[in-house]
């Protein structure tokens, strides 16, 4: 994609480091090269979109990849917080999970997030979502955040 200041940054909330890096290198692997912020659970992922000395940015584009279940802030309520922000509810928000529970699924959706990819427990069947997902990320022009 293109590296000026105004690039897409990626924001990966993602418990299990191997995981990460999983992800990190499929993204590399599609062509995307954008800024990759890593967070180790919910808690620090909210912390940087929304508290005191915030990380983000106004006037900068960022997507979501969110890991589910992580220890201190699941990422259910991560979604629940950044949809009902209104200067955070224009991120997109793509859930990563390990379950394909209908349920879950269907809840996500309903908080707002705008897509949700079943992690394969095999290796080259995630590497391909993470591969469509970059490719997508290429065409895709995403809101900035506006100030508060």
């Amino acid at each position: 994609m293109n590296n000026e200041s105004n690039a897409l940054t990626l924001l990966l909330a993602e418990d299990d480091h191997g995981h990460a890096l999983l992800v990190q290198e499929c993204f590399k692997r599609a062509g995307v090269s954008n800024p990759f912020l890593r967070f180790k659970d919910g808690k620090e992922a909210w912390d940087f979109l929304s508290g005191p000395g915030a990380g983000i940015e106004t006037g900068k584009s960022y997507l979501l990849l969110l890991d589910i279940r992580m220890p201190k802030m699941d990422g259910i309520e991560v979604l629940r917080r950044v949809k009902s922000d209104p200067r955070l509810k224009t991120i997109p928000v793509i859930m990563l999970t390990t379950t394909d529970d209908p349920k879950e699924i269907g809840n996500c959706y309903e908080l707002g997030c705008n897509n949700y990819l079943t992690k394969p427990v095999e290796f080259d069947k995630f590497s391909e979502v993470i591969k469509r997902l970059g490719l997508f990320l290429l065409i895709v022009k995403v809101s900035k955040i506006k100030a508060a």
